[in-house]
């Protein structure tokens, strides 16, 4: 047993992504005063992911760039932040974690493991010159596929993928999506916005096809050199980026008993079925407008995190957020709020900026796609958040202002 904190407060937290960083700062802000050691597998202090697809892959950001804080900061604060160091074990009676061949005590514990990608297709495997792209590793090897005259298959339509196919379009390479589903962002967006996006990468020459998938690979001295379709299209690569979803990373809460169903189950205030623990991030299934819902995105991981730190200070509150999401391709932003899910109606709406989609349930506005209109996008944003019910007749109607709408409602 180290003995390090033997007998002492202890929080450990399992992770060293955004939500890790945002518990701890949380928990120090909060007047924890305590022992706090963040565990990474990666060797670097907790960073920003989303920026790998976008700003880092166009060499716009240095790696210092996307570190959340300096790493001496961490120190200042008296966050032990131990890197390269997977945690392999967790004993919620002994309240010991396994790491490195030595057992760490810890008094509670938070779990902010967030996702890894989802398996590689079988074809796939062994074969140089296939990536992903979620950790900085990734992207630093993806970046020296990046040329002009190169031609990079990117199998997956979702926001990494587009977001890839969007920065190696722009750097000159030749690029093609393929899109297992009938068409991209099919499982985040209606059929208009994908409608959008499409005709985006189309006019920067990206070759999109949906309803596809992988049939064969050939390889050529153990590198992939082409890819046949399931329609019998034969596509020639250099490089092939699968981007088909990630898996919440459970395997550590499972094998320590704990509940997981599509990630870490936790209730409103982030605390797992087992008591002393906690889980906040990618990582975790919590309760939201009753139905059990795990959120990818910077926002969940920022603000569960927060209200789970908060608990853990026994400053018990309730997590109901409005969710927040966005993607950089090209010169679009494109900018969401609410969750879309269950949705039975969209209507769409141009403006002098841009175009928006307000998604409706049962005649009340739930969320809305922004497609460079971020006046309509804090807008909306600011509607949901008050609660102000927003009705379908009303924003099919012609004279409807978002931002008038707003200030009614806030008034």
């Amino acid at each position: 047993m180290d003995q390090k904190h033997a007998g002492e407060d202890h929080i450990c937290i399992v992770g060293a992504g955004q939500a890790a960083a945002s518990l701890a700062l949380r928990l120090r802000h909060g007047g924890y005063s305590g022992a706090l050691t963040l565990f990474g597998d990666e060797p670097h202090p907790p960073y920003q992911r989303p920026p790998l697809s976008k700003a880092y892959l166009k060499r716009e950001w240095t790696v210092d760039r996307l570190y959340l804080r300096p790493a001496e900061f961490w120190s200042g604060i008296g966050v032990d932040v131990v890197t390269g160091a997977p945690v392999t074990a967790i004993d919620p009676v002994a309240r010991t974690l396994e790491v490195g061949g030595r057992k760490v005590a810890w008094t509670k514990l938070a779990l902010a493991t967030g996702t890894r990608p989802r398996p590689l297709p079988p074809e796939f495997s062994g074969l140089s010159g296939v990536y992903e792209l979620r950790g900085l590793a990734d992207a630093d090897r993806l970046e020296g596929e990046i040329r002009p005259g190169r031609r990079l298959l990117v199998l997956g339509g979702g926001y990494v993928g587009l977001e890839t196919a969007a920065v190696a379009a722009k750097a000159g390479l030749t690029v093609t999506v393929v899109e297992r589903a009938a068409r991209i962002l099919e499982r985040v967006a209606c059929a208009e916005t994908s409608d959008a996006i499409r005709a985006l990468h189309a006019g920067h020459g990206v070759r999109i096809l949906e309803g596809r998938s992988v049939a064969g690979v050939e390889a050529r001295d153990g590198t992939v050199a082409a890819v046949t379709l399931d329609d019998g299209t034969r596509l020639e690569v250099d490089a092939v980026l699968v981007g088909i979803g990630v898996l919440p990373r459970d395997e550590l809460a499972r094998a320590a008993g704990l509940t997981c169903e599509n990630g870490i189950v936790v209730d409103a205030h982030g605390r797992t079925s087992v008591p002393g623990m906690w889980a906040a991030g990618d990582c975790a299934s919590f309760p939201f407008q009753g139905l059990p819902t795990r959120l990818e995105s910077v926002q969940n991981a920022v603000d569960q995190a927060e209200c789970a730190a908060d608990d853990m200070l026994g400053q018990t509150r309730f997590y109901a957020p409005v969710p927040w999401f966005w993607s950089d391709q090209y010169d679009m932003k494109l900018q969401i709020v609410g969750l879309n899910r269950g949705y039975d109606a969209v209507v769409r709406r141009h403006s002098e900026r841009g175009e928006s989609l307000w998604y409706f349930r049962e005649g009340r506005m739930i969320a809305v796609d922004a497609l460079s209109d971020a006046r309509t996008y804090m807008a909306a944003k600011k509607l949901l958040e008050a609660g102000a019910v927003v009705t379908l007749d009303e924003v099919a109607a012609e004279g409807f202002d978002p931002v008038a709408r707003m200030k009614r409602a806030a008034a």
